[in-house]
């Protein structure tokens, strides 16, 4: 007796795109080259979910205990992706041991913002083509939702090209993150569930529960971290001062820069992306700057490439 015919191909679609949700490893969805830049809403629909999970604040309620833990993480791991993600596994302005790397990476992926490979490969090819029509999140060409979150939802946008990154992908452990890049954020949520409802037990006078802590310590803190990161690809190449002329558009943004912990200095970043500083002047608040300095102190990280004089001296102020 012959083997069962195969699914439909619509079938066989819907099962591929079900397993890209747990493992990006699996074959990438071919782009439609009569349609390019298309968004595959049925592989965006974690991205959506999570965003829906946010309305679940109306049943859990708020206490000061969750609303603590949603700052701590948006801050660890707003300095795992400004830090880490950016200006080491994507530009290199530092050296890291191996483990250091590691947990930075697993903090970073904590993010849902994908593995550190495909940020790294991603923000690599738009530096190399800012706001030219290569430029996959450029508002310039864009426009606004495009820039800010349409384009990473694009059926070519997911794959990671580790062409860009070979000095990542030779990292077993970085290629698991980003092939797995849903475990640590469920390892998350299910961790932050689980000591809701400990201290729940045994600290009642928190006031907090195990979907409490769900939903504030991840799915707004993670919301919340996402747009924030994006600002610098939607606002920053459109909003503020221009200190270097680069062949950007990129501005410098105090405001950005004090959401994203010094990274809406983005003027200065296209100017000399080589710097583990991006707040040029001693008034440019860079808190990432200043942990890095602080890692650095305790030798945890070394080598933080500095702002060269000639840099300074092209400065318009």
């Amino acid at each position: 007796m012959s083997a069962a015919a195969p699914l439909p191909r619509r079938r066989e679609r819907l099962l591929r795109t079900l397993r890209r949700w747990f493992d990006t490893g699996a074959a990438a969805a071919q782009a439609d080259p009569a349609r390019p830049g298309r968004i595959d809403w049925l592989r965006a629909v974690p991205f959506v979910l999570l965003h829906v999970a946010c309305v679940g604040v109306i049943w859990v309620g708020v206490s000061w205990t969750a609303v603590a833990v949603a700052l701590a993480l948006y801050a660890v791991r707003m300095f795992a992706i400004t830090g880490f993600y950016h200006r080491y596994f994507s530009h290199r302005t530092f050296q890291a041991s191996r483990p250091v790397q590691f947990v930075f990476a697993v903090v970073g992926a904590s993010s849902v913002q994908r593995g550190p490979l495909w940020w790294a490969a991603h923000h690599r090819h738009h530096h190399r083509h800012a706001d030219q029509p290569q430029d996959p999140h450029s508002p310039v060409s864009g426009g606004f939702w495009r820039s800010h979150m349409g384009w990473f939802l694009t059926r070519e946008a997911f794959a990671t090209d580790l062409a860009r990154v070979p000095d990542l992908a030779r990292f077993p452990e970085l290629r698991w993150l980003d092939r797995f890049d849903i475990a640590v954020p469920v390892l998350l949520a299910a961790g932050l569930y689980g000591l809701g409802a400990l201290l729940e037990r045994v600290a009642p006078g928190l006031h907090t529960t195990g979907p409490q802590l769900l939903v504030w310590g991840f799915f707004i803190s993670t919301v919340v971290l996402f747009h924030a990161t994006v600002t610098i690809n939607s606002l920053a190449h459109r909003f503020g001062s221009r200190r270097f002329d680069t062949r950007d558009d990129s501005r410098n943004n105090l405001w950005l820069a004090l959401l994203t912990f010094g990274e809406g200095w983005h003027n200065n970043h296209h100017f000399f992306p080589g710097t583990a500083r991006q707040g040029f002047r001693w008034w440019e608040v860079d808190l990432t700057w200043y942990g890095l300095r602080l890692m650095a102190a305790v030798g945890l990280v070394s080598g933080l490439k500095p702002i060269p004089e000639w840099v300074l001296a092209k400065a318009k102020d």
